[in-house]
Parts: structure tokens; sequence; C-alpha cells
């Protein structure tokens, strides 16, 4: 594949579990900084209760504070109908709809078990089309369970098939927990590819066991065409144990450059506002590429 698009989840599963609750302000210049690099997929906040995720209480003003592009989806994640009512009341582009493979997750992070976490969706699909936003589903721990373990290939296969149903725009297999490898990240997703071979597949991976780039560059040989990274590698889901953060997008757009693969995003200004988030955040981030550097340098260089 010579082409993949990027899409940027730090202004929320990045910031989601720092201890720092940036000012909305903040929140805005780091999505303008994203856009500026080139990223047009932006998860810019997550509409969920804010006692559960306090770094998102602010979703609403931080959506109708961002520039109207035509060019760019903002995408507010979601879990219910009511989360979706709340995006699509403050003008969101996109929702981005999480179902857990297990109910036992499932219920951690949603309350209920992962059918009715289906339901909901089917009939926030049809209100979806309705208010013209567009739809992604993403199926978390597509590839194991902190609480349940291993998770069946053929039991994400069959909550895709339901998914389907409701017809998203885009449909994301999700490692949130870090725990795939690329074997298992391949053979998931040609059976997804089997099941939906014309809608475009996006996949959310964590690095918590370092196997994180490894991964996006097997979802990309499966034909995945959206991955999922932070700038800095910040993040981590707040109700997973010892969950760090996701794949970082510097070190991802290095890889995917040296490789001869087109993103359209700027690598030095996405290092540098992984400089800009260390201010912020008073600490350093997890990324590799702003610490040893682009290399070459001043180079057009790859190997495909």
């Amino acid at each position: 594949m010579s082409k993949v698009s990027l899409l940027e989840v730090g202004p929320r599963d990045g910031l989601q579990s720092e201890p720092k609750i940036l000012p909305t302000d903040v929140k805005r210049d780091f999505i303008i900084k994203t856009m500026d690099a080139g990223i047009k997929q932006i998860e810019v906040t997550s509409f969920v209760h804010p006692k559960k995720v306090p770094q998102m209480a602010d979703a609403e003003k931080l959506v109708e504070s961002l520039p109207d592009r035509d060019d760019v989806s903002y995408i507010g994640l979601i879990m219910n109908q009511r989360g979706f009512e709340r995006a699509r009341d403050c003008g969101i582009d996109e929702v981005g709809m999480v179902i857990v493979s297990t109910d036992t997750y499932n219920m951690k992070n949603q309350n209920v078990v992962t059918q009715e976490s289906i339901d909901n969706w089917l009939r926030i699909a049809s209100d979806a089309k309705s208010a013209g936003i567009r739809t992604n589903v993403i199926i978390a721990c597509s590839f194991g369970c902190p609480y349940e373990g291993e998770v069946d290939p053929e039991l994400i296969a069959s909550i895709a098939e339901k998914v389907l149903e409701g017809e998203p725009n885009i449909l994301g297999l999700a490692d949130s927990v870090g725990v795939a490898v690329p074997n298992q990240v391949k053979k998931t997703f040609s059976l997804i590819k089997e099941l939906a071979p014309n809608i475009p597949l996006r996949t959310h991976l964590h690095n918590t066991r370092n196997t994180g780039l490894a991964n996006a560059a097997a979802a990309i040989e499966a034909g995945v065409t959206i991955i999922d990274a932070s700038t800095g590698g910040i993040g981590g889901c707040p109700f997973a144990p010892k969950a760090t953060g996701n794949i970082p997008m510097d070190d991802l757009l290095y890889l995917l450059d040296r490789s001869g693969i087109e993103t359209g995003v700027n690598l030095k200004k996405i290092v540098s506002n992984s400089e800009w988030l260390e201010e912020k955040l008073e600490h350093s981030v997890p990324a590799m590429v702003p610490k040893a550097g682009i290399f070459p340098e001043n180079a057009e260089i790859n190997f495909q």
C-alpha cells in the first residue's frame, strides 16, 4: 500500500489519562497544530460523563471553539445515545462509537454488556444518518482483554457482522491494552476484509508491550487504510489496568516516511508538536523520534 491516513487521537485518548487537566484553549491549540501538520482526521474529545473522565468535561465548549474546516473531520467518541445527542447538538462532524468485545470490560467502560452496546449503535446509526453525521465504529479489545484473556478472532468477526448492519462509514479494531502481535492483527483483519471488502478499515493500537509499530505495519499489509496514533505517544485507557500510551504519531510517521508510504503529514511539525506538548504537560513524552532526531535530517529517502 502506497498511501494511508493518519488519525490523531491525542486530544482525546492522549489527554484522558493525564493527571493535569489542560485548559480548553490549550486543547484547541493542540488541535490546530495537528491540522497545520497535515492531519485531517482528529479525535478531538469524548462525550462521556465528566465524573468518569474529568479531562473531557469541556467537550461541547471545545468543539464549538474549533475553526470551520471543510477538509478536516472532527471526531467525537461516544458510548451511548446520550453521548451521541451531545455530540450532534454541538455540531460534531463525525462520531466514533466504541463497542468492547468482552462483557466484563464493556461493563467497566460503559455499564452495559456488549450486545447492549451493539443495540445502542444500531439506534445511533439511524439517527446519525438523519443528522448527516459520519460514523465510525471501533471494536475495542479486539486482540485480548485484561479481564477475560484471549479473544477469538471469530468473535470479533461476529461482532463486526452485527455492527455492519448499521452501515458505518468506517470500521475499526482496537488493541486497547496493547497485547496484539502482527500475525494476530493480520488474521483478525483478514476476517473483517472478507465480511466487508469495500469499507475503510481503521486500527487503534497501544504500545503497552512495545509491539505497536510492528502491529501498525501488519495492519497496513492486511489492507487497513486508517491508523490511529497520538502525538508524542501520550495516552492510555483509564479503565484498563497497566495500559500505557498509544503508538506515537512521530515514530509511526518516521516508519511510514522511510517506507515510502504517503500520508500528507509533516514529520518535523509533529516532532515540534511533541516538544510543545511536553511543555504543556510538564513531563516528557514516550515518542523516540523527538529524542533521537529525524534521519536523514534533510534528505527524502525511502526503502520501498
